[in-house]
Protein backbone atom coordinates (compact mmCIF):
# COMPACT_ATOMS: atom_id res chain seq x y z
CA UNK A 1 0.00 0.00 0.00
CA UNK A 2 1.31 3.36 -0.80
CA UNK A 3 0.95 6.39 1.61
CA UNK A 4 2.08 9.74 0.70
CA UNK A 5 2.64 12.00 3.99
CA UNK A 6 2.32 16.30 3.60
CA UNK A 7 5.60 16.82 4.59
CA UNK A 8 5.53 20.46 3.89
CA UNK A 9 3.69 20.36 8.04
CA UNK A 10 5.96 17.85 8.93
CA UNK A 11 10.00 18.99 7.87
CA UNK A 12 10.15 22.69 9.67
CA UNK A 13 9.80 20.75 13.32
CA UNK A 14 12.45 18.32 12.37
CA UNK A 15 15.45 19.89 10.25
CA UNK A 16 17.59 22.72 11.56
CA UNK A 17 17.15 25.76 10.19
CA UNK A 18 19.35 26.08 7.08
CA UNK A 19 21.15 23.05 7.41
CA UNK A 20 24.47 22.09 5.69
CA UNK A 21 25.08 20.17 2.54
CA UNK A 22 27.60 17.58 2.17
CA UNK A 23 27.33 15.78 -1.29
CA UNK A 24 29.64 12.53 -1.35
CA UNK A 25 30.18 11.60 -5.25
CA UNK A 26 31.95 8.60 -6.57
CA UNK A 27 32.88 7.49 -9.34
CA UNK A 28 32.12 4.56 -11.15
CA UNK A 29 30.62 3.15 -7.67
CA UNK A 30 28.00 0.15 -8.07
CA UNK A 31 26.57 -1.20 -5.02
CA UNK A 32 29.46 -3.29 -4.21
CA UNK A 33 29.22 -2.80 -0.47
CA UNK A 34 28.84 -3.92 2.30
CA UNK A 35 25.35 -1.96 3.30
CA UNK A 36 24.06 -3.32 0.10
CA UNK A 37 24.49 -6.92 1.21
CA UNK A 38 27.97 -7.50 -0.47
CA UNK A 39 29.78 -10.07 1.51
CA UNK A 40 32.96 -9.59 -0.03
CA UNK A 41 33.07 -5.67 0.04
CA UNK A 42 35.09 -4.43 2.76
CA UNK A 43 33.58 -1.05 3.24
CA UNK A 44 33.14 -0.34 7.06
CA UNK A 45 32.89 4.01 6.93
CA UNK A 46 30.12 3.89 3.72
CA UNK A 47 28.63 1.14 5.82
CA UNK A 48 28.19 3.18 9.21
CA UNK A 49 26.68 5.68 6.85
CA UNK A 50 24.13 3.68 5.86
CA UNK A 51 23.22 2.72 9.74
CA UNK A 52 22.51 6.97 10.15
CA UNK A 53 20.04 7.18 7.08
CA UNK A 54 18.40 5.33 4.33
CA UNK A 55 19.04 2.99 1.77
CA UNK A 56 17.88 3.53 -1.65
CA UNK A 57 17.69 -0.21 -3.06
CA UNK A 58 16.72 0.56 -6.38
CA UNK A 59 18.21 3.51 -7.73
CA UNK A 60 19.46 4.52 -11.15
CA UNK A 61 21.33 6.48 -12.99
CA UNK A 62 19.82 8.77 -15.44
CA UNK A 63 22.60 7.77 -18.34
CA UNK A 64 25.87 5.35 -17.69
CA UNK A 65 28.42 7.86 -18.74
CA UNK A 66 30.00 10.20 -15.67
CA UNK A 67 29.19 13.60 -17.78
CA UNK A 68 25.91 13.31 -18.64
CA UNK A 69 25.12 11.51 -15.47
CA UNK A 70 26.67 14.36 -13.05
CA UNK A 71 24.77 17.13 -15.22
CA UNK A 72 21.66 15.09 -14.90
CA UNK A 73 22.42 15.34 -10.64
CA UNK A 74 23.24 18.83 -10.72
CA UNK A 75 20.00 20.05 -13.57
CA UNK A 76 17.60 17.52 -11.92
CA UNK A 77 17.18 17.03 -15.67
CA UNK A 78 17.06 13.69 -17.72
CA UNK A 79 19.82 13.44 -20.89
CA UNK A 80 16.71 13.12 -23.03
CA UNK A 81 15.26 16.42 -21.93
CA UNK A 82 18.64 18.30 -22.58
CA UNK A 83 20.43 17.03 -24.96
CA UNK A 84 23.51 16.88 -22.77
CA UNK A 85 24.40 13.22 -24.02
CA UNK A 86 28.30 13.51 -24.39
CA UNK A 87 31.66 13.23 -21.69
CA UNK A 88 32.47 16.17 -23.99
CA UNK A 89 28.98 18.23 -24.04
CA UNK A 90 29.44 22.01 -22.50
CA UNK A 91 26.54 22.54 -20.28
CA UNK A 92 26.80 26.54 -20.80
CA UNK A 93 26.69 25.67 -24.54
CA UNK A 94 23.70 24.36 -24.41
CA UNK A 95 21.72 25.82 -21.26
CA UNK A 96 23.92 28.86 -21.08
CA UNK A 97 20.32 29.91 -18.23
CA UNK A 98 20.44 26.73 -16.32
CA UNK A 99 20.46 26.86 -12.25
CA UNK A 100 22.25 23.85 -10.99
CA UNK A 101 21.86 22.63 -7.56
CA UNK A 102 24.56 24.56 -5.81
CA UNK A 103 23.30 27.92 -7.14
CA UNK A 104 20.03 26.85 -6.16
CA UNK A 105 21.43 26.89 -2.48
CA UNK A 106 23.33 30.03 -2.84
CA UNK A 107 20.48 31.96 -4.24
CA UNK A 108 17.61 30.94 -2.09
CA UNK A 109 19.37 29.92 1.01
CA UNK A 110 22.62 32.21 1.14
CA UNK A 111 24.82 28.95 1.12
CA UNK A 112 28.61 29.05 0.48
CA UNK A 113 29.47 26.53 -2.08
CA UNK A 114 32.40 24.37 -2.81
CA UNK A 115 33.04 21.87 -4.62
CA UNK A 116 36.15 19.54 -4.30
CA UNK A 117 37.73 16.18 -6.51
CA UNK A 118 35.66 14.95 -9.14
CA UNK A 119 32.10 17.08 -8.84
CA UNK A 120 31.13 18.04 -12.97
CA UNK A 121 32.88 15.74 -15.47
CA UNK A 122 35.95 17.79 -16.86
CA UNK A 123 38.10 16.85 -19.58
CA UNK A 124 36.92 14.89 -23.13
CA UNK A 125 37.09 18.65 -24.12
CA UNK A 126 34.97 19.41 -21.10
CA UNK A 127 35.35 22.02 -18.47
CA UNK A 128 32.65 21.65 -16.12
CA UNK A 129 30.88 24.47 -14.83
CA UNK A 130 32.97 27.03 -12.84
CA UNK A 131 29.54 29.02 -12.18
CA UNK A 132 28.17 26.69 -10.08
CA UNK A 133 30.28 27.39 -7.21
CA UNK A 134 31.14 30.31 -4.76
CA UNK A 135 34.43 29.67 -4.89
CA UNK A 136 37.36 28.40 -7.60
CA UNK A 137 37.26 24.15 -8.05
CA UNK A 138 39.71 22.44 -6.15
CA UNK A 139 40.81 20.11 -9.02
CA UNK A 140 42.73 17.10 -8.64
CA UNK A 141 43.64 13.98 -11.16
CA UNK A 142 41.52 10.96 -12.52
CA UNK A 143 43.94 8.92 -13.93
CA UNK A 144 47.19 8.68 -11.96
CA UNK A 145 49.89 6.49 -11.57
CA UNK A 146 52.88 6.01 -8.78
CA UNK A 147 54.68 3.29 -10.66
CA UNK A 148 56.69 4.50 -14.39
CA UNK A 149 56.53 1.57 -15.43
CA UNK A 150 52.42 1.83 -15.53
CA UNK A 151 52.76 4.60 -18.32
CA UNK A 152 56.44 3.09 -20.19
CA UNK A 153 58.51 4.88 -18.12
CA UNK A 154 56.28 7.92 -17.34
CA UNK A 155 54.99 9.23 -20.62
CA UNK A 156 51.27 10.57 -21.44
CA UNK A 157 48.81 8.00 -21.75
CA UNK A 158 45.79 7.93 -23.54
CA UNK A 159 43.38 8.43 -20.43
CA UNK A 160 45.53 10.78 -18.80
CA UNK A 161 45.31 13.01 -21.97
CA UNK A 162 41.52 12.90 -22.39
CA UNK A 163 40.90 13.89 -18.44
CA UNK A 164 43.75 16.52 -18.98
CA UNK A 165 42.27 17.84 -22.67
CA UNK A 166 45.86 17.49 -24.19
CA UNK A 167 46.69 16.40 -27.46
CA UNK A 168 42.85 15.15 -27.95
CA UNK A 169 43.46 15.14 -32.13
CA UNK A 170 46.19 12.56 -31.24
CA UNK A 171 44.69 10.56 -28.50
CA UNK A 172 45.18 6.85 -30.61
CA UNK A 173 48.78 7.65 -30.93
CA UNK A 174 49.37 7.63 -27.67
CA UNK A 175 50.59 5.03 -25.32
CA UNK A 176 48.24 3.19 -23.38
CA UNK A 177 48.36 3.11 -18.65
CA UNK A 178 48.24 0.03 -16.97
CA UNK A 179 44.74 -1.31 -16.05
CA UNK A 180 45.84 -1.59 -12.61
CA UNK A 181 49.23 -0.90 -9.97
CA UNK A 182 49.27 -1.66 -5.86
CA UNK A 183 52.66 0.02 -4.55
CA UNK A 184 53.72 0.76 -1.03
CA UNK A 185 52.04 4.06 -0.89
CA UNK A 186 50.14 6.73 1.42
CA UNK A 187 46.62 7.63 0.88
CA UNK A 188 47.50 10.95 -0.22
CA UNK A 189 49.87 9.99 -2.99
CA UNK A 190 46.63 9.71 -4.97
CA UNK A 191 43.92 12.20 -5.35
CA UNK A 192 41.33 11.11 -3.06
CA UNK A 193 43.57 10.68 -0.34
CA UNK A 194 44.22 14.62 -0.75
CA UNK A 195 40.68 15.48 -1.89
CA UNK A 196 39.91 13.45 1.47
CA UNK A 197 42.19 16.03 3.07
CA UNK A 198 41.32 19.11 1.52
CA UNK A 199 37.31 18.02 2.25
CA UNK A 200 38.77 17.55 6.30
CA UNK A 201 40.25 21.73 5.81
CA UNK A 202 37.10 22.91 4.13
CA UNK A 203 34.74 21.80 6.53
CA UNK A 204 36.76 22.91 9.59
CA UNK A 205 36.42 26.24 8.09
CA UNK A 206 32.82 25.92 7.11
CA UNK A 207 32.27 25.12 11.50
CA UNK A 208 34.46 28.34 11.85
CA UNK A 209 31.91 30.48 9.62
CA UNK A 210 28.78 28.46 10.68
CA UNK A 211 29.75 29.44 14.27
CA UNK A 212 31.22 33.08 13.19
CA UNK A 213 28.25 34.58 11.50
CA UNK A 214 25.79 31.40 10.69
CA UNK A 215 26.63 30.72 7.56
CA UNK A 216 25.73 27.41 6.12
CA UNK A 217 28.04 25.24 4.02
CA UNK A 218 26.96 23.19 0.60
CA UNK A 219 30.09 21.13 -0.31
CA UNK A 220 30.60 18.28 -2.97
CA UNK A 221 33.15 16.07 -2.77
CA UNK A 222 34.03 13.70 -5.71
CA UNK A 223 36.40 10.82 -5.34
CA UNK A 224 37.54 9.13 -8.48
CA UNK A 225 38.08 5.59 -7.19
CA UNK A 226 37.00 2.83 -8.71
CA UNK A 227 37.16 4.83 -11.73
CA UNK A 228 39.75 2.89 -14.29
CA UNK A 229 43.08 2.71 -13.68
CA UNK A 230 42.50 0.85 -10.44
CA UNK A 231 45.35 2.18 -8.20
CA UNK A 232 44.99 1.72 -4.94
CA UNK A 233 47.90 1.44 -2.03
CA UNK A 234 49.14 -2.02 -1.65
CA UNK A 235 47.52 -1.92 1.54
CA UNK A 236 43.67 -2.07 0.29
CA UNK A 237 44.64 -4.76 -2.29
CA UNK A 238 45.57 -6.79 0.77
CA UNK A 239 42.53 -6.32 2.37
CA UNK A 240 40.77 -9.26 -0.36
CA UNK A 241 41.08 -13.05 -0.99
CA UNK A 242 41.41 -12.75 -5.24
CA UNK A 243 40.14 -16.24 -5.14
CA UNK A 244 37.53 -15.58 -2.90
CA UNK A 245 36.26 -12.77 -4.94
CA UNK A 246 32.67 -13.28 -7.29
CA UNK A 247 33.61 -14.25 -10.80
CA UNK A 248 31.06 -13.30 -13.63
CA UNK A 249 28.28 -16.15 -13.84
CA UNK A 250 26.87 -15.42 -17.52
CA UNK A 251 29.11 -13.78 -20.28
CA UNK A 252 27.06 -13.72 -23.23
CA UNK A 253 24.88 -11.20 -24.44
CA UNK A 254 21.77 -11.66 -23.99
CA UNK A 255 19.80 -13.86 -26.21
CA UNK A 256 17.30 -12.42 -28.86
CA UNK A 257 18.93 -8.96 -28.04
CA UNK A 258 19.00 -6.26 -30.86
CA UNK A 259 22.59 -5.19 -32.04
CA UNK A 260 22.44 -1.74 -30.96
CA UNK A 261 22.70 -3.01 -27.11
CA UNK A 262 25.25 -4.53 -27.43
CA UNK A 263 28.88 -3.54 -25.91
CA UNK A 264 32.47 -5.17 -26.56
CA UNK A 265 35.58 -3.39 -25.87
CA UNK A 266 35.46 0.23 -25.60
CA UNK A 267 36.60 2.31 -22.30
CA UNK A 268 38.67 -1.53 -20.66
CA UNK A 269 40.74 -1.81 -24.39
CA UNK A 270 42.27 1.84 -23.07
CA UNK A 271 44.56 0.45 -20.78
CA UNK A 272 47.11 -2.49 -20.80
CA UNK A 273 47.45 -5.70 -20.44
CA UNK A 274 43.47 -5.60 -21.33
CA UNK A 275 43.50 -7.28 -25.18
CA UNK A 276 42.89 -4.17 -27.61
CA UNK A 277 40.61 -5.97 -29.68
CA UNK A 278 37.08 -6.55 -28.78
CA UNK A 279 36.89 -9.61 -29.80
CA UNK A 280 39.69 -11.03 -27.76
CA UNK A 281 38.48 -13.06 -24.89
CA UNK A 282 40.35 -12.31 -21.32
CA UNK A 283 41.67 -14.92 -19.74
CA UNK A 284 40.63 -16.15 -16.48
CA UNK A 285 43.44 -14.27 -14.61
CA UNK A 286 43.20 -10.94 -16.23
CA UNK A 287 39.38 -11.14 -14.96
CA UNK A 288 40.51 -11.93 -11.72
CA UNK A 289 43.27 -9.42 -11.72
CA UNK A 290 40.70 -6.24 -12.98
CA UNK A 291 37.94 -7.56 -10.04
CA UNK A 292 40.50 -7.33 -7.31
CA UNK A 293 41.41 -3.86 -8.44
CA UNK A 294 37.68 -3.18 -8.13
CA UNK A 295 37.35 -4.29 -4.76
CA UNK A 296 40.27 -2.89 -3.66
CA UNK A 297 39.73 0.46 -4.76
CA UNK A 298 36.40 0.82 -3.63
CA UNK A 299 38.39 -0.14 0.05
CA UNK A 300 40.68 2.87 -0.47
CA UNK A 301 37.65 5.21 -1.42
CA UNK A 302 35.72 3.79 1.41
CA UNK A 303 38.64 4.95 4.02
CA UNK A 304 38.85 8.24 2.69
CA UNK A 305 35.08 9.00 3.25
CA UNK A 306 35.37 7.37 6.50
CA UNK A 307 38.13 10.38 6.95
CA UNK A 308 35.47 12.99 5.73
CA UNK A 309 32.53 11.30 8.10
CA UNK A 310 35.04 11.01 11.16
CA UNK A 311 36.09 14.87 11.00
CA UNK A 312 32.17 15.88 10.48
CA UNK A 313 31.73 14.33 13.79
CA UNK A 314 35.18 15.52 15.43
CA UNK A 315 33.26 19.39 14.28
CA UNK A 316 29.86 18.38 15.61
CA UNK A 317 28.31 19.04 12.62
CA UNK A 318 27.02 15.39 11.96
CA UNK A 319 23.19 16.62 13.51
CA UNK A 320 23.17 19.74 11.28
CA UNK A 321 23.94 18.08 7.85
CA UNK A 322 21.98 16.39 5.36
CA UNK A 323 24.85 14.37 3.39
CA UNK A 324 24.05 11.96 0.45
CA UNK A 325 26.24 9.08 -1.36
CA UNK A 326 25.90 8.84 -4.63
CA UNK A 327 27.74 6.43 -7.48
CA UNK A 328 27.43 8.41 -10.99
CA UNK A 329 26.42 4.70 -12.48
CA UNK A 330 27.24 1.57 -12.07
CA UNK A 331 29.87 -0.78 -13.60
CA UNK A 332 30.04 -4.19 -15.88
CA UNK A 333 32.66 -6.62 -14.04
CA UNK A 334 32.45 -8.85 -17.04
CA UNK A 335 28.59 -9.62 -16.86
CA UNK A 336 27.48 -10.23 -20.43
CA UNK A 337 31.47 -9.95 -21.30
CA UNK A 338 31.16 -6.39 -21.10
CA UNK A 339 33.48 -4.45 -18.74
CA UNK A 340 33.05 -0.88 -17.64
CA UNK A 341 29.38 0.90 -18.13
CA UNK A 342 27.91 2.78 -21.32
CA UNK A 343 24.93 0.27 -21.25
CA UNK A 344 21.19 0.48 -20.47
CA UNK A 345 21.33 -2.93 -18.50
CA UNK A 346 21.07 -3.05 -14.79
CA UNK A 347 24.98 -3.10 -13.76
CA UNK A 348 25.96 0.13 -15.26
CA UNK A 349 22.37 1.47 -14.29
CA UNK A 350 21.96 0.70 -10.76
CA UNK A 351 23.49 3.22 -8.32
CA UNK A 352 24.13 3.06 -4.45
CA UNK A 353 22.29 6.08 -3.01
CA UNK A 354 22.48 6.75 0.91
CA UNK A 355 20.38 9.56 2.11
CA UNK A 356 21.07 11.19 5.80
CA UNK A 357 18.55 13.78 6.76
CA UNK A 358 18.30 13.72 10.48
CA UNK A 359 15.41 13.90 12.47
CA UNK A 360 13.77 12.68 8.76
CA UNK A 361 14.83 9.74 7.80
CA UNK A 362 15.17 6.68 10.37
CA UNK A 363 18.68 5.55 11.10
CA UNK A 364 19.26 2.00 9.04
CA UNK A 365 16.52 2.28 7.27
CA UNK A 366 16.08 1.29 3.61
CA UNK A 367 13.37 1.61 1.24
CA UNK A 368 12.25 -0.57 -2.65
CA UNK A 369 11.24 2.72 -3.96
CA UNK A 370 12.59 3.45 -7.57
CA UNK A 371 14.95 6.48 -7.52
CA UNK A 372 16.20 8.25 -9.75
CA UNK A 373 19.80 10.81 -9.98
CA UNK A 374 17.58 13.17 -11.30
CA UNK A 375 15.61 12.96 -8.20
CA UNK A 376 18.14 14.66 -5.37
CA UNK A 377 17.96 18.18 -6.51
CA UNK A 378 14.32 18.08 -5.59
CA UNK A 379 14.82 16.34 -2.51
CA UNK A 380 17.78 18.06 -1.09
CA UNK A 381 15.81 21.53 -1.65
CA UNK A 382 13.06 20.39 -0.08
CA UNK A 383 15.25 19.08 3.26
CA UNK A 384 16.18 22.10 2.98
CA UNK A 385 13.45 24.20 3.40
CA UNK A 386 13.85 25.68 -0.28
CA UNK A 387 11.67 26.67 -3.40
CA UNK A 388 11.67 23.22 -5.31
CA UNK A 389 13.87 23.70 -8.57
CA UNK A 390 12.28 25.12 -11.74
CA UNK A 391 14.64 25.51 -14.64
CA UNK A 392 14.44 27.31 -16.53
CA UNK A 393 15.70 23.82 -17.34
CA UNK A 394 13.32 21.16 -17.54
CA UNK A 395 13.29 19.31 -13.56
CA UNK A 396 12.39 16.11 -14.05
CA UNK A 397 13.35 14.94 -10.26
CA UNK A 398 10.55 14.40 -7.81
CA UNK A 399 11.15 14.84 -4.23
CA UNK A 400 12.11 11.80 -2.39
CA UNK A 401 11.04 13.40 1.02
CA UNK A 402 7.40 11.41 1.51
CA UNK A 403 9.89 8.16 0.98
CA UNK A 404 12.88 9.73 3.88
CA UNK A 405 9.64 9.80 6.43
CA UNK A 406 7.62 6.45 5.36
CA UNK A 407 10.08 3.67 3.18
CA UNK A 408 6.59 2.14 2.42
CA UNK A 409 5.49 5.40 0.59
CA UNK A 410 6.26 5.82 -3.04
CA UNK A 411 6.15 9.15 -5.60
CA UNK A 412 7.03 7.11 -8.77
CA UNK A 413 6.15 3.73 -10.56
CA UNK A 414 9.62 3.43 -12.55
CA UNK A 415 12.83 5.07 -12.93
CA UNK A 416 13.92 6.08 -16.44
CA UNK A 417 17.58 6.35 -17.98
CA UNK A 418 18.92 6.53 -20.94
CA UNK A 419 22.08 5.63 -23.51
CA UNK A 420 22.67 7.14 -26.73
CA UNK A 421 24.67 5.37 -29.86
CA UNK A 422 23.23 5.38 -33.55
CA UNK A 423 19.90 5.39 -31.96
CA UNK A 424 18.89 6.39 -28.51
CA UNK A 425 18.08 3.45 -26.06
CA UNK A 426 15.14 5.13 -23.71
CA UNK A 427 14.55 2.69 -20.81
CA UNK A 428 12.57 2.17 -18.10
CA UNK A 429 12.85 0.23 -14.79
CA UNK A 430 9.88 -1.00 -12.25
CA UNK A 431 10.62 -3.59 -9.23
CA UNK A 432 10.37 -6.35 -11.42
CA UNK A 433 10.95 -5.38 -15.53
CA UNK A 434 12.89 -3.05 -17.82
CA UNK A 435 11.77 -2.11 -20.90
CA UNK A 436 14.23 -0.47 -23.35
CA UNK A 437 13.08 1.19 -26.83
CA UNK A 438 15.71 1.77 -29.30
CA UNK A 439 14.46 4.08 -31.88
CA UNK A 440 15.63 8.26 -33.40
CA UNK A 441 14.04 10.76 -32.11
CA UNK A 442 10.62 11.40 -33.74
CA UNK A 443 10.71 8.18 -35.82
CA UNK A 444 7.56 6.33 -35.61
CA UNK A 445 6.96 3.89 -33.24
CA UNK A 446 6.56 0.76 -35.72
CA UNK A 447 10.70 1.70 -36.28
CA UNK A 448 11.58 0.65 -32.50
CA UNK A 449 13.67 -2.44 -31.75
CA UNK A 450 12.66 -3.83 -27.77
CA UNK A 451 14.65 -5.19 -25.14
CA UNK A 452 12.23 -6.76 -22.10
CA UNK A 453 13.97 -8.08 -18.74
CA UNK A 454 12.11 -9.76 -16.34
CA UNK A 455 14.12 -8.79 -13.25
CA UNK A 456 11.92 -11.89 -10.70
CA UNK A 457 12.15 -14.64 -13.39
CA UNK A 458 16.01 -13.65 -15.30
CA UNK A 459 18.27 -11.54 -12.89
CA UNK A 460 21.25 -12.06 -15.24
CA UNK A 461 19.19 -10.66 -18.77
CA UNK A 462 20.06 -14.12 -20.18
CA UNK A 463 17.11 -13.25 -22.59
CA UNK A 464 15.25 -10.88 -24.39
CA UNK A 465 11.29 -11.43 -23.67
CA UNK A 466 10.10 -8.02 -25.85
CA UNK A 467 8.70 -10.54 -28.71
CA UNK A 468 7.30 -13.62 -26.00
CA UNK A 469 5.32 -11.07 -23.23
CA UNK A 470 3.31 -8.29 -25.63
CA UNK A 471 0.97 -7.59 -22.80
CA UNK A 472 3.87 -6.69 -20.58
CA UNK A 473 5.58 -4.88 -23.33
CA UNK A 474 2.14 -2.02 -23.88
CA UNK A 475 1.71 -1.80 -19.91
CA UNK A 476 5.67 -0.98 -20.00
CA UNK A 477 5.12 1.57 -23.12
CA UNK A 478 2.31 3.10 -21.65
CA UNK A 479 4.43 4.11 -18.72
CA UNK A 480 7.34 4.93 -21.16
CA UNK A 481 4.80 7.08 -23.40
CA UNK A 482 4.46 10.01 -20.09
CA UNK A 483 8.23 10.92 -21.11
CA UNK A 484 8.58 12.97 -23.91
CA UNK A 485 10.69 12.26 -26.78
CA UNK A 486 14.50 12.45 -26.16
CA UNK A 487 16.22 15.57 -27.27
CA UNK A 488 18.22 14.92 -30.50
CA UNK A 489 21.95 13.96 -30.06
CA UNK A 490 24.23 17.02 -31.66
CA UNK A 491 24.30 20.72 -31.08
CA UNK A 492 21.08 23.00 -29.93
CA UNK A 493 19.04 24.43 -33.22
CA UNK A 494 19.52 28.00 -33.45
CA UNK A 495 18.15 30.19 -31.58
CA UNK A 496 17.22 27.30 -29.24
CA UNK A 497 18.34 27.59 -25.09
CA UNK A 498 16.91 24.33 -23.61
CA UNK A 499 13.95 22.31 -23.81
CA UNK A 500 10.84 21.60 -23.32
CA UNK A 501 8.28 20.72 -20.06
CA UNK A 502 9.65 18.25 -17.77
CA UNK A 503 8.02 14.56 -18.07
CA UNK A 504 5.74 13.82 -15.61
CA UNK A 505 6.64 9.94 -13.99
CA UNK A 506 4.92 10.06 -10.74
CA UNK A 507 3.03 6.96 -9.52
CA UNK A 508 -0.23 6.74 -11.81
CA UNK A 509 -1.20 3.01 -11.50
CA UNK A 510 0.35 0.03 -9.77
CA UNK A 511 3.67 -1.03 -12.12
CA UNK A 512 3.68 -4.76 -13.38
Amino acid sequence: MTRLIPVFFLLPHLLPAAPNVLLLLVDDLKPALGCYGDAHAKTPHIDRLAARGMRFDLAYCNQAVCAPSRFNLMLGSHSTSTGLYGLGSRLRERLPDAVTLPQHFARHGGYRTESIGKVFHIGHGNDGDPASFSVPHFKDKVIEYLDPASTSGGQLTREEALFTNQQLDRIRSLPRGAAFESPQAEDEDYADGRVAAEAVRRLQAAAERRHRDGTPFFLAAGFVRPHLPFCAPQKYWDLHDPASLPQPVFEELPAGSPRVAHKRGGEIAAYAPVPESPDTAFDPELKRRLIHGYYASTSFVDAQIGRVLDELDRLGLADDTLVVLWGDHGFHLGDLGIWTKHTNYEQANRIPLLVVAPGVAQPGSHTRQLAETVDVFPTLAELAGLPAPAGPQAVDGVSLVPVLLDPQARVRDHAFHCYPKETIGRAIRTERYRLVEWKRSGAPVATAELELYDYEADPLERRNLAAEQPQVVAQLRAMLDRHPEAVPQGPPAAGKKGPGKASKAVAKKPAP
